[in-house]
């Protein structure tokens, strides 16, 4: 009588890898479910693999990418990147959870996470709602962080993470307050010391501290180049102190976000009333000295400028520039007006409500040893009300703001003043003007010497007469 009997055979003897403890795992073997299952190309620069048992039982595998994969490239949050892979007891659920399992300024990260506690039919509402998923995610968080930690002992594995996710850290800086002080050793910025194209973190900053220095400084810039030229830093340039150079709105947040670090306050340099450090009894009583000095001239640029500018004063940062625009506490930087303006003139909304410059009026501060304030003060004490005094403190204003890094709100009116100042025409005409004899002049005369005012400040090319130089 024939018999029939079915033996089965086990095809698949293989455990995954992210069951198997890390110490029989070979680093060929990461690199090769790596590319497999995330269709990657590079090598990765550093991996995880670890376990937690106890109340929660989980085991992960995650992995820091060499290189940005291009969807990120395009898109810095990228909804079609799914960073990680769910599994519940080797069951695949899903790779669309990966909000739940990381934050978004880890969204660079590739990983595998298998749970022992979840159910398999896991939805979206039960995640949100699940404990055993929040203990996940903050150990992948904290693993995560280790790893960088790592990276960054190996200085030009740190430099290529820095310039391939450095901008995902500072995102942390702004959004993950529970990881904050961990983010901040991580974050690098661009420096007026530091050579490097990666830049330097705020402990390397600490480390590089000049005797006396009691605060860390930074100012928002385009470039590195114009950060250093900036006049408001003049003041720390000549003790040696160093800046930060936010280069984009991201920098500026997350630097404006730090608050302390340390023991050292986080500034804008770019402020008014920031603490420039120390000054000696002679220098307050110099600045004391200049500022009853030129309270008229203050006065009457205030005047002529208008709602240009918040307050005129005596600077104590400037050393070679003759002004400098600054903001006042809750004022927007040059760089942060931009952002803004892109962003309002993107989605159509009125630019009315930023103000003139894109913001609060700004501060003038004025150099009070400089040969052009001290130009200033002499036209203001001969007649503060002329057209060329007040062209001339327009001028001022419009080379204070070029300098300072904003955007001028009439760039024709000063390319004209400036076109008049090279050319002196607006000189030579009032030369040419012939005198006329006392007892001949109609009483309705209008000297020649008493040009009309504008009351815009701007030469209209007539009898205006513009000083040769600032």
């Amino acid at each position: 009588v024939p018999k029939t009997s079915n033996e089965g055979e086990t095809i698949n003897v293989a455990k995954p890898i992210w069951m198997r403890p890390p110490k029989e795992v070979e680093e060929d073997e990461y690199s090769e479910f790596y590319k497999a299952t995330f269709r990657a190309y590079d090598e990765p620069d550093a991996h995880v693999h670890f376990s937690l048992e106890g109340q929660v039982e989980f085991r992960a595998l995650l992995y820091l990418p060499s290189s940005v994969p291009w969807e990120l490239s395009q898109d810095m949050f990228n909804d079609k990147v799914k960073p990680v892979k769910l599994y519940v007891k080797r069951v695949f659920i899903s790779e669309n959870f990966e909000e739940q399992l990381l934050p978004r300024w880890l969204s660079f990260i590739k990983g595998v996470v298998d749970s022992e506690d979840l159910p398999l039919n896991v939805s979206r509402e039960i995640l949100q709602k699940s404990k055993v998923l929040s203990i996940i995610s903050k150990r992948l968080v904290r693993k995560a962080l280790d790893m960088i930690g790592d990276i960054a002992k190996d200085e030009d594995k740190f430099a290529r993470f820095s310039s391939n996710f450095g901008r995902y850290i500072k995102v942390g800086v702004i959004e993950d307050r529970d990881n904050k002080d961990a983010l901040l050793k991580l974050a690098t910025f661009t420096s007026t010391a530091e050579p490097k194209a990666s830049g330097t973190t705020l402990p390397q900053y600490v480390d590089r501290m000049k005797e006396g220095q009691k605060q860390i400084y930074y100012v928002s810039a385009a470039s590195k180049a114009a950060a250093a030229s900036s006049p408001v830093i003049e003041s720390l340039r000549k003790k040696g102190y160093e800046v930060l150079v936010a280069l984009d709105q991201i920098d500026e947040i997350a630097l404006q976000g730090v608050g302390k670090f340390g023991d050292f306050d986080v500034v804008d340099a770019a402020k008014e009333n920031v603490d420039l450090g120390e000054q000696s009894d002679e220098e307050k009583a110099e600045v004391e000295e200049a500022k009853k000095s030129l309270e008229a001239t203050c006065a009457a640029v205030k005047a002529a400028l208008g709602d240009k500018v918040d307050k005129v004063e005596v600077s104590s940062r400037l050393t070679s520039s003759p002004s400098a625009l600054v903001q006042p506490q809750w004022g927007m930087s040059p760089q942060m007006q931009r952002f803004m303006k892109a962003q309002a003139a993107a989605t159509g909304d009125d630019l009315g409500g930023l103000g003139g410059m894109g913001g609060m009026a700004a501060n003038l501060e004025l150099n009070p040893a400089h040969a052009a304030v001290r130009k200033l003060k002499g036209l203001v004490a001969a007649d503060a009300n002329a057209t060329s005094t007040r062209d001339y403190a327009t001028l001022l204003y419009d080379v204070a703001a070029v300098s300072s890094g904003y955007e001028l709100a009439d760039p024709a009116a000063f390319a004209a003043r400036v076109v008049t100042l090279m050319t002196g025409e607006a000189e030579e005409a009032a030369e040419e003007e012939p005198p006329a004899a006392d007892a001949a002049a109609p009483a309705d005369a209008v000297p020649s010497e008493a040009p009309a005012e504008s009351s815009d400040g701007d030469s209209d090319g007539g009898e205006a007469v513009v000083p040769e130089v600032l």
